[in-house]
């Protein structure tokens, strides 16, 4: 009898369910789990992008398989592809979008104003880790790269993404 009033009451209790006894994963594939993510360099300020098969053109030059770091030029005309921050090869970029409402928010007094404040609470969370030794805490900037074969147009277009930048580049086969 006592046990089942203690399973009763267990059950009925409303804090029961609100946090989960073993972590809980969502089904597919998990962020961490991706090669992308996991070889990629830690101080990269580069998206990845992850070439499967062997990339050849008209002049008899070929990109391996592999992973590279993919870089936009300056003036944003072309991306560069890298492997050990060295240049593989040089792709021109046909489209670019900024969002239009990140130069609004950042010329924000009020937002600006937020900013400092957080720079100042990362510069101190920092000086305590570098007593620790341990590794900066840096603002997370969204970074991502993909690349697709196009049969229509016998070309590979690759997508570029980092922070409010987007591009979209191709290479001619």
């Amino acid at each position: 009898m006592l046990e089942g009033v203690y399973v009763d009451n267990i059950l009925m209790n409303p804090r029961v369910w609100e946090t989960p006894v073993h972590p809980q994963e969502t089904s597919g594939v998990q962020d961490w789990s991706k090669a992308h993510v996991r070889y990629s360099l830690k101080e990269s300020e580069y998206p990845t992008l992850t070439i499967i098969t062997p990339i050849f053109d008209n002049g008899g030059n070929v990109i391996p398989a592999g992973f590279y770091e993919l870089a936009i030029s300056d003036d944003r005309t072309f991306f560069i592809l890298l492997q050990s921050k060295e240049q593989i090869a040089v792709i021109p970029v046909f489209k670019i979008e900024e969002d239009a409402n990140e130069e609004k928010r950042l010329n924000n007094k009020e937002y600006k104003k937020e900013l400092k404040k957080e720079a100042k609470k990362r510069k101190e969370i920092n000086e305590k880790r570098d007593k620790v030794g341990m590794r900066h805490d840096e603002e997370f900037v969204y970074m991502d790269a993909s690349i697709e074969y196009c049969k229509d147009g016998d070309y590979y277009l690759i997508k570029y993404e980092r922070g409010t930048l987007k591009a979209w580049g191709a290479i001619k086969r």
